[in-house]
């Protein structure tokens, strides 16, 4: 499996009418392969902004959970 990730394949991830769009964009200077790559970067980056702030409210929350309190009482053996 390692393998295999080593060596990707070149990969159609788009449908069509997308990579055509940002192909014909690119090629006479227009800015939508941009903005389509910037919109992409975006969709990509929610889930894991969400998990971030989810993780941060969770650590915040259980950081400072209360222990049991230990007398300061001398510890006498005998």
């Amino acid at each position: 499996m390692l393998l295999l990730m080593a060596m990707p394949d070149s990969a159609s991830a788009q449908c069509s009418m997308c990579s055509l769009t940002a192909e014909n964009a690119t090629n006479h200077g227009n800015t939508q392969g941009k903005g389509l790559n910037k919109g992409i970067l975006f969709l990509l980056a929610i889930p894991y902004a969400a998990a971030l702030g989810i993780g941060i409210l969770w650590y915040k929350r259980f950081r400072g959970k209360k222990t049991v309190n230990v007398d300061n009482d001398p510890i006498v053996l005998n």
